[in-house]
């Protein structure tokens, strides 16, 4: 089997082996993979086309939606 089968498009699986070697905890890694997914309904592209206003505008979008500073 393919990885991009496997494990999602290849920024997937690269933000999935970036997150195992600094050993983050399942949930985490769980928890940014939401926060990409949720970057890229926002964005109506991929996220690895997200220019800097485009991550500042999310953060913003986050905030006026009411979601926890800590997130």
């Amino acid at each position: 089997m393919d990885t991009t089968t496997r494990t999602g498009t290849p920024l997937r699986q690269r933000m999935t082996e970036d997150m195992r070697m600094r050993k983050l905890e399942d949930k985490t890694q769980q928890a940014y993979i939401r926060a990409v997914r949720k970057l890229t309904v926002y964005l109506e592209r991929a996220p690895d086309t997200a220019t800097v206003e485009d991550l500042r505008n999310f953060q913003l979008h986050l905030v006026d939606s009411g979601t926890s500073p800590i997130t």
